[in-house]
């Protein structure tokens, strides 16, 4: 029987990325975003069977919408193997601008209680049939604050603690929780930014990395290994080397600059 896998954000980017890959090999596909025409159009012009695929339209920063969508795939499709919450935005902030506590708020939105709405369908049924995965995308950005990425970072570090905080709830429930770590994916959105990109990974090549460790159950991984390296060292660098280091680097554009980025 063909395993179903549930995918928010797979309008474009890791989420499309994904969504390709699963296809290829054989999964049945729940894709949500919200440009739902521009995913079935996507869809079919790869002459994908209907059958394998179905689209769920939502807005991930609405609990209602997303948590609809989550319940129109369990009446529709059946409950999926693995549930993937990959839809966030990235913008860069100043604190010292009120409209940047907008953006934070929405990022916290999209990024957080996004994620926990696209599980929460899910979670009782998975228990009761005792299997499943839960995978939470969030980033390289989640070990150290970076300047002018606080919204981001913060929300990718509450993307790890919450992940980490569901797996000990879920412990011997059968359903797994799978924390992933992107590093530098090349996608239209990270070709925006202003600053060196280390290690850059196209977005096929981490969707096979990352379809991989969902498959192994991993509780946690950094993709590729040589960001984990130096997530590894920026997470023990003493506090006046890790400043001085990112002293002057350029920092994401904010909203105002044209930089409202998401999947």
């Amino acid at each position: 029987m063909a395993r179903l896998i549930f995918i928010t954000g797979a309008s474009s980017g890791i989420g499309q990325a994904l969504a390709e890959r699963c296809h290829a090999e054989g999964w049945h596909l729940a894709l949500v975003a919200r440009r739902a025409d521009d995913l079935r159009a996507w869809a079919q012009a790869r002459g994908w069977s209907a059958e394998r695929w179905r689209v769920y339209p939502a807005d991930v920063a609405d609990i209602d919408s997303i948590v609809a969508a989550g319940q129109a795939c369990l009446a529709q499709q059946g409950v999926p193997d693995v549930v993937v919450a990959n839809a966030g935005i990235s913008v860069g902030m100043d604190t010292a601008e009120r409209s940047d506590l907008d953006v934070m708020a929405r990022t916290l939105a999209v990024n957080n209680v996004g994620m926990a709405a696209t599980f929460q369908p899910f979670v009782a049924a998975m228990r009761q049939r005792g299997s499943g995965t839960l995978v939470g995308i969030a980033s390289v950005a989640a070990i150290r604050g970076l300047p002018g990425h606080g919204a981001y970072c913060a929300s990718k570090a509450g993307v790890v603690a919450y992940c980490e905080s569901l797996r000990g709830e879920l412990r011997g429930s059968g359903v797994r929780v799978v924390t992933l770590l992107p590093g530098y994916v090349d996608t239209p959105l990270t070709r925006k930014n202003r600053y060196p990109m280390p290690f850059l990974l196209s977005a096929d090549r981490f969707a096979q990395r990352a379809l991989r460790a969902i498959e192994q159950g991993v509780s946690y991984r950094v993709i590729p290994w040589q960001m984990a390296l130096v997530a590894k060292l920026l997470r023990v660098l003493p506090n006046a080397w890790f400043d001085r280091l990112l002293s002057g680097r350029p920092r994401k554009a904010r909203a105002d600059q044209g930089s409202a980025t998401g999947s």
